[in-house]
């Protein structure tokens, strides 16, 4: 199967190609995952981060949405997405390293886990947003606890992109140096069982140029580390003077270059919160134009990731773009682009190559 998009903005004639062989087995995981945890991915994750509290009504849009993971801040919101066939990842004050030093407080835990940690729509527990280097070692020890009392539901973590500064990473250099150490700590001292990142590059005075590198540099480490990825883009504005709102091809074109890259899960910044503005969704629950436009994106994510799960992501490569991170397409590749046939396109294409082994099948 081929797909190209032509989009606009930063995204403006960029073609994607993706070949994809129609099979279903669970994501087969490394050495990190294997050794620590019993979960799997399962269906790819269609999630978003910001959302409004979980009732019958909510529910229903968030499936009709096409979204299959929902944020739940109770063990009654966990019924509710249970009802509607949706998968919760649960949010708790609990769910610290403080937890830990603390016996009432870890006592607690105990009994939160031991209550949810059964439910049918459970799917993870949220820990942290974003932590420096300097808290890996608190995490890792969180991690391990949540694992040994219940190994079937992944302990979330969500990390910082590229551009955030050193002190915020916890980690020294330059932007690939100081980054790259930081996914080496984490990776080390919290052993996750799935990396999440986020990335928001589309800016009113000309968007960032680090999007496919930190794609790449967080596809390398879910490789190394035999774990899947997750990425979380930009849906929205939250500073209108600074950062603008993506369009419907714009969205598309985040959704479907994550896919080329490898990832198992779409993640969307944000669903609806206050002081943000072009969402998903208003505050008053009305859908917005993207919100119509992910309704698809989801759904195709989704599809293709499953079809993909059996097989390993082999390269990304870009035909024409040479902006950090982009890797051309090597020389001796299985297959070329005839750009005779091919649509114009002044940034050329984008081709995920995917196989069994070592050499790209698909």
């Amino acid at each position: 199967m081929r797909n190209w998009i032509e989009c606009s903005g930063a995204a403006r004639s960029v073609f994607i190609l993706g070949l994809f062989l129609f099979l279903c087995t669970p994501w087969i995981g490394g050495a990190v995952a294997q050794s620590a945890s019993s979960w799997q991915v399962g269906t790819p994750i269609a999630t978003y981060w910001a959302g409004p509290a979980i009732t019958d009504a909510v529910a229903r849009q968030m499936v009709e949405g096409g979204f299959n993971l929902v944020w739940c801040g109770s063990e009654a919101e966990l019924d509710v997405v249970h009802h509607h066939g949706l998968r919760g990842q649960l949010t708790s004050g609990l769910f610290t390293p403080a937890s830990l030093d603390d016996p009432d407080r870890r006592q607690q835990l105990d009994a939160l886990i031991a209550r949810v940690s059964k439910h049918p729509a459970l799917y993870s527990y949220h820990l942290i947003d974003e932590p420096s280097a300097a808290q890996f070692p608190a995490l890792g020890k969180l991690v391990a606890y949540l694992r040994q009392r219940d190994p079937l539901h992944l302990a979330y973590i969500n990390l910082f992109p590229t551009y955030a500064n050193n002190q915020q990473l916890g980690t020294k250099g330059d932007t690939v140096t100081a980054y790259a150490e930081h996914l080496r700590l984490y990776v080390e001292q919290v052993k996750p069982s799935l990396i999440s990142y986020d990335h928001y590059q589309f800016r009113l005075n000309g968007d960032s140029d680090q999007y496919f590198l930190n794609l790449a540099m967080i596809r390398r480490t879910a490789q190394e580390a035999g774990v899947p990825f997750l990425n979380i883009v930009q849906a929205c504005t939250w500073a209108p003077d600074a950062m603008r709102i993506p369009n419907a091809d714009e969205l598309r074109y985040l959704v479907y270059t994550t896919a080329a890259y490898g990832a198992q899960g779409i993640s969307y910044y944000v669903y609806a919160h206050p002081n943000h503005h072009g969402s998903l969704v208003g505050l008053d629950g009305t859908p917005g134009p993207l919100y119509y436009a992910v309704k698809s994106y989801n759904r195709e994510f989704v599809a293709i990731a499953k079809e993909l799960q059996p097989l390993r992501s082999i390269g990304a490569y870009h035909t024409l773009m040479r902006e950090r991170g982009c890797e051309p397409l090597p020389s001796d590749a299985v297959f070329r682009i005839d750009s005779a046939s091919s649509p114009v396109s002044p940034r050329g294409f984008l081709l995920g190559f995917f196989g069994a082994g070592q050499r790209p099948t698909h």
